[in-house]
């Protein structure tokens, strides 16, 4: 892959008002940032353009292209991959594609559940609970479900994740409140870990976006 694009304004130009994008380009603009990033070894994958393709409408909301397929707007994305293939890497870098309103944070569960440890319950506030001046959640991708520790708090036990993501599924239904998540669980494996309850709302709340199984580690 030739990398000339650095600028995300290169990657579309504007026509009729709107902005039409160049998927090469694209992926110019994401391996260079990744390079900048992660190191010179950084390289995407011809194998990975049909997830990198599928996110890329998400973000920059191509309705058209997501009715295609079959990817609902108005939900969030679960990333789902083995080990090492590339999923928080690439939530990080196609992070500036997304609408300004659309924006998100990342977190790791594992953080997430380290702070509850911590400051026990207040610690799940911030991520389930408006701001004064907000209209609906901050959006938050929790990065690497299934990797956080079932930690107590003064002895209090709680299945932190499972109580987020129940709280934001409400908000979602409430006001459309997006989450994202990456993930190398699958969905039997998340029922287990999570329960019946968080996975039927989970699939209300996600579109599934997953890896080839061939994806090697990029590790």
């Amino acid at each position: 892959m030739t990398n000339h694009c650095k600028s995300i304004r290169e990657t579309f130009v504007i026509h009729k008002g709107f902005k039409i994008y160049n998927f090469q380009k694209c992926l110019e603009y994401l391996e260079n940032q990744g390079r900048t990033t992660y190191g010179s070894s950084f390289h995407i994958s011809e194998m990975d353009h049909p997830t990198i393709y599928k996110l890329l409408i998400y973000m920059i909301k191509d309705e058209k292209s997501a009715v295609n397929l079959k990817i609902d707007l108005s939900k969030g994305i679960l990333v789902s991959g083995a080990i090492g293939c590339g999923k928080t890497s690439l939530m990080h870098l196609i992070r500036p594609f997304a609408y300004q309103n659309s924006d998100y944070k990342i977190k790791t569960c594992r953080e997430v559940s380290f702070e509850f440890a911590k400051n026990g319950f207040e610690a799940i506030n911030c991520y389930t609970l408006k701001q004064a001046n907000q209209s609906r959640l901050t959006g938050y991708c929790f990065d690497d479900l299934g990797a956080e520790q079932q930690i107590k708090h003064f002895g209090n036990d709680c299945n932190v994740m499972a109580e987020i993501l129940i709280s934001r599924y409400e908000q979602f239904i409430e006001n459309k409140s997006v989450t994202h998540i990456t993930t190398n669980l699958s969905a039997s494996e998340i029922e287990n870990n999570y329960g019946n309850r968080l996975r039927s709302r989970m699939r209300a709340m996600f579109n599934l976006i997953t890896f080839d199984k061939e994806t090697k580690d990029k590790r």
